[in-house]
């Protein structure tokens, strides 16, 4: 299956976001917290992704560029595999400066064992 983001596959509206904040924590990381919507959405045919990062928690520009990059392809990658339905990465806490490259393999790093957490 080809690894692709559509549209489809992310969270658009602040309604959307505010469910699955709502919802139950799946997992917690050093850098994210994993939320879902309490209940599967009836209508959900596939995984979708929303990402919450702060510009408190990640002051530059392209830090949090970066972490979101990272994030969207560690998704991207295992959406065929997770659930139907809606997960949101919110950073709650600050990124410690870094090199870039080094910031890239701690984020995705994370992001896949989150992701493996939240797997069936």
């Amino acid at each position: 299956m080809r690894a692709t983001f559509p549209p489809a596959a992310r969270l658009h509206r602040p309604s959307e976001y505010a469910l699955a904040l709502k919802g139950r924590r799946v997992a917690r990381g050093r850098l994210f917290v994993v939320t879902t919507p309490a209940a599967v959405q009836p209508d959900a045919t596939h995984a979708r992704l929303g990402l919450i990062v702060a510009k408190r928690f990640a002051p530059k520009a392209v830090t949090r560029n970066t972490i979101k990059r990272v994030v969207r392809e560690a998704f991207r990658a295992r959406r065929h595999l997770l659930p139907r339905n809606d997960f949101v990465f919110r950073l709650h806490s600050r990124v410690e400066p870094c090199s870039l490259s080094d910031l890239k393999k701690r984020v995705r790093t994370e992001a896949d064992a989150l992701l493996t957490r939240a797997l069936p």
